[in-house]
């Protein structure tokens, strides 16, 4: 069962499993502990007069949680054996019944019923009702399934369709003979014993055939309409339709072996010629007594040259409909002459066929709660795969977490104590000519550099993670410049130099280009475009991968070249290698091939894992091979990107040396850690510098002070930034100067283009990594 509108329930049932299904509903929605809705036939109409849709009854229930409609519209199971020969015809109470679970399916009746009342309480619960509606919850659908398959296979046998026609038939019927009402209890007996419709149908047929002393019973099943050949059969020279295959013997009973089996025999449509509509008629009832083929077929000779095969002579059909569709045909053959069928004969085989027809239902509906159930089932073993995969998932990402946090408190930790350690001790050093004594010059400068480098890889770690963050969350964007590949590897290479000297690595750097192509000359040399920050990030995260896990003494190797207008970066080491079966871990976040590694090597496993976004980020893909104990190989490909146009003139490193002249800067910051390191780095330059905190102020006194560079926090009192950048715009046109602007932002290059679209001339991202970078930027 699902809530899903085209999944209906729809059967002919007594009653009593009518009202069962009606408890078993109410019984669903009160367990989910909220408000109820439910309503009946008897708040709306009367029972004898059913309303316009012909729905004798029905049961309403409506909760958050779970809601159904069952409907009832009346019909009866007659006994036609009985109707024939008394009076008074028996008769079950039955409805043809409909269960529905879908909100779209519900709406329009409840809709129906606010129409057919005047009573505004009435109505004003049938609105509340409405704005209940939800689809069914799974807990709640499934625990109703299980509830319809217990009532409609495991209920009680007084509430069965068998037993209704049963309990409903006299203990002496004068329309059943006394041998033929025992032979009727003892088929009913054997369909309430077993559910195996091959058994039933087989005991039944050879019951019956003893008892009418007839050569053959035989038991001729319709096939679906549905899967009627789509094309019109053909003619043949009478004229007759042929080779349109109706149906087929699927039970066979004979009285003795002399007696030819017709077993799984085709008739087609000759078989009913001279019964026009013959399904139709059968599915209302009728029957067909032949005494003699040779005188009820007159005139259809080609009939009774096919009757003649099988050697029959008399027969007796009566359908087998079940839930008012005709099933098959149960046909007594008389093979040795003619025979006169007896009318108790016939209403025999009616009820013969009838209880047939009962159990053929049977079947077919635990057949289909078995399917119902087994599909349930199946759900739940999914549903319970999918909370298990889900909860390994969570538990690995929280073990992950567990370790990042761990690796990530020791990366952190390590050189904040060396900083907080070493500038404890030089700021207790006293400040007269002891300190010398105390400390050796050449032992302060150290202490710096350690503490300069520790903070350099505490910097490194925040940006690995910022930037991380930044590119899952796809705001990244490429900052694609023209620039030098040679220059780009050389400062990379130059910047772990001192670190792998430390370990004694030899770095190399081959550098060459391969391809002459046209698009190569356009490159003009070793020129390419991508976005130069990231490829130097790409080098740097793959260079100290390599130092790191290469022991002293081996060799780290930067091969760059262009090839096809794509840049190609290869990083090979003498390191200890990757085991195959670790490669799907390589490039994952937060992950160490292996947690021994911890002991002996730094990092959080962020390296990697962002290499490879950035190199995805371009449109290009890396590749590695590696052999343990002799070393890896990490190829990255990447693509040349489109240059597109950007504001401003050349880069500030780009201006020739002679326009790098002493110039006045006003500084508008409002910390003096910030002012402090600036004014020191740009007066060591040999820059005047005029530092003003208040932005009001600044604006002021530019047209006095005519400076050459304005740089501007976007962290000062007063006005914003943007009122700030329009303000200098203005005064520039009367007196030109630089506009520089100081973003803390984690995306800085995104940042930075907001402001020069607002009239900025470039950035200055803090904090500061390398100074150089500034002065460039101010000249």
């Amino acid at each position: 069962m699902s809530s899903d509108p085209s999944s209906t329930f729809s059967r002919i049932l007594p009653a009593p499993v009518f009202q069962q299904i009606a408890l078993a509903l109410e019984k669903t929605a009160q367990s989910t502990h909220g408000q109820v809705f439910t309503f009946t036939e008897a708040d709306f109409f009367d029972r004898s007069n059913p309303n316009r849709a012909g729905i004798q009854c029905f049961f309403l229930v409506i909760s958050r949680s779970f809601s159904a409609l069952l409907t009832g519209e009346s019909t009866s199971l007659e006994s036609e054996s009985l109707a024939e020969s008394t009076s008074t015809p028996t008769q079950v109470t039955t409805y043809r019944t409909q269960l529905m679970f879908a909100p779209e399916a519900i709406a329009p009746f409840l809709t129906n019923l606010q129409t057919q009342v005047a009573s505004a309480e009435v109505v004003n619960k049938l609105q509340q009702a409405h704005q209940c509606l939800r689809p069914n919850q799974a807990d709640c659908q499934s625990q109703f399934t299980l509830e319809l398959v217990d009532i409609l296979t495991a209920g009680s046998k007084s509430t069965s369709p068998l037993d209704c026609v049963l309990a409903n038939l006299p203990a002496q019927d004068p329309a059943l003979l006394p041998d033929q009402e025992q032979v009727f209890t003892q088929v009913a007996t054997q369909i309430r014993r077993t559910q195996e419709l091959s058994l039933i149908l087989e005991t039944t047929l050879q019951q019956v055939c003893d008892y009418l002393k007839a050569d053959r019973l035989i038991i001729y099943q319709f096939e679906p309409e549905t899967s009627a050949p789509q094309t019109p059969p053909s003619t043949g020279q009478n004229g007759n339709l042929t080779n349109l295959v109706c149906g087929r013997i699927t039970y066979e009973a004979r009285a003795n072996s002399s007696i030819p089996r017709v077993l799984h025999l085709s008739e087609g449509t000759q078989c009913f010629i001279g019964v026009p509509d013959y399904r139709e008629k059968y599915r209302q009832g009728a029957t067909q007594a032949v005494a003699d083929i040779y005188t009820t077929y007159v005139q259809a000779p080609c009939l009774v040259e096919f009757l003649e095969r099988a050697q029959i002579r008399a027969k007796l059909v009566v359908p087998i409909v079940v839930q008012e569709d005709l099933w098959g045909l149960l046909i007594a053959h008389q093979c040795s002459g003619p025979r006169h069928w007896q009318d108790s004969e016939t209403r025999f085989m009616r009820c013969i066929a009838e209880l047939m027809a009962i159990a053929i239902y049977q079947t077919q509906l635990y057949s289909h709660l078995q399917q119902q159930a087994q599909t349930l089932e199946q759900r739940v073993i999914e549903r319970t795969q999918a909370l298990h995969d889900t909860l390994t998932a969570a538990q690995t990402a929280s073990l992950t977490k567990t370790e990042f946090l761990a690796a990530m408190s020791h990366e952190l930790r390590t050189p904040l104590t060396a900083i907080i350690g070493m500038a404890t001790t030089l700021l207790r050093l006293p400040t007269d000519a002891r300190r010398d004594r105390l400390l050796s010059p050449e032992k302060q400068q150290e202490y710096l550099k350690i503490i300069r480098n520790s903070g350099e890889h505490l910097l490194e770690l925040i940006n690995d993670i910022l930037d991380l963050s930044q590119l899952e969350a796809g705001r990244a964007i490429l900052d694609v410049r023209e620039f030098s590949l040679f220059q780009v590897a050389s400062e990379s290479l130059l910047s772990l130099k001192e670190k792998a000297e430390q370990n004694q690595i030899h770095l190399e750097l081959d550098f060459k280009l391969t391809s002459q192509s046209s698009e190569e000359k356009k490159l003009q040399g070793d020129r390419f475009t991508a976005d130069p920050r990231r490829v130097k990030q790409i080098l740097l995260n793959l260079l100290t991968n390599a130092i790191k896990f290469t022991p002293e003494g081996g060799q780290v190797t930067l091969r760059v070249w262009v090839d096809r207008n794509q840049a190609v970066l290869q990083v090979e080491d003498t390191g200890i290698g990757i085991p195959r079966n670790k490669f799907p871990l390589l490039f994952q976040k937060f992950q160490q091939l292996d947690t021994s590694y911890h002991r002996q090597y730094e990092g959080t496993g962020l390296g990697l894992a962002l290499t490879k976004q950035l190199v995805e980020l371009h449109g290009g893909q890396i590749e590695v091979e590696s052999t343990v104990n002799v070393g890896s190989t990490f190829t990255v490909l990447l693509p040349a990107q489109p240059l597109t146009s950007r504001r401003g003139g050349p880069k500030p490193s780009e201006f020739p040396e002679f326009q790098r002249a002493e110039k006045r800067i006003i500084l508008i910051e409002k910390y003096e850690a910030i002012a402090h390191l600036l004014c020191d780095l740009l007066t060591a330059a040999g820059h005047q510098v005029i530092w003003m905190i208040d932005s009001m102020t600044a604006l002021q006194q530019i047209e006095i002070l005519k400076p050459e560079v304005v740089i501007v926090s976007t962290q000062i009192p007063g006005m914003g930034t943007s009122e700030i950048l329009q303000r200098l715009r203005q005064e520039n046109l009367r007196h030109p100067f630089r506009i520089l602007v100081m973003t803390t932002a984690d995306d800085a290059d995104m940042e930075c283009r907001q402001w020069q679209a607002e009239g900025a001339d470039d950035c200055i991202s803090l904090p500061i990594v390398h100074p150089e970078e500034v002065l460039d930027k101010v000249y």
